[in-house]
């Protein structure tokens, strides 16, 4: 079993930046591939980017692509999510979430979720 535990999230101004962090525990975290994924009220949740096991390959959301940068730290077991230029559009809750192998873009394949953290953008 594999604990993912979020923070970092909060208020800020549109054009922004805000960090979010993913804490794992209780698993081989190199084995997982990592992601984060939003879900805004409403609305059904969304991919936002993803990094492999070992880190070198990242992807994003196209909505996203520019402003957002994945990286992951396998000795501290920590994923992290850097935000900047944040817009109204991007207010949600954010998750973090583990898939086994491979990097994934639909939530399905991912087995292990975080609790989530609120970002929220003022205009």
């Amino acid at each position: 079993q594999v604990q993912l535990v979020e923070s970092g999230g909060g208020l800020v101004q549109a054009g922004g930046s805000l960090r979010l962090s993913c804490a794992a525990s209780g698993g081989t975290f190199r084995s997982y591939a990592m992601g984060w994924f939003r879900q805004a009220p409403g609305k059904a949740r969304e991919f936002v980017a993803a990094i492999s096991r070992s880190g070198p390959s990242t992807y994003y959301a196209d909505s996203v692509k520019g402003r957002f940068t994945c990286s992951r730290d396998n000795a501290k077991n920590t994923v992290s999510l850097q935000m900047s230029s944040l817009k109204p559009e991007d207010t949600a809750v954010y998750y973090c979430a583990a898939a086994a192998g491979l990097v994934y873009f639909s939530e399905y394949h991912y087995n292990y979720w975080g609790q989530g953290t609120q970002v929220t953008v003022s205009s």
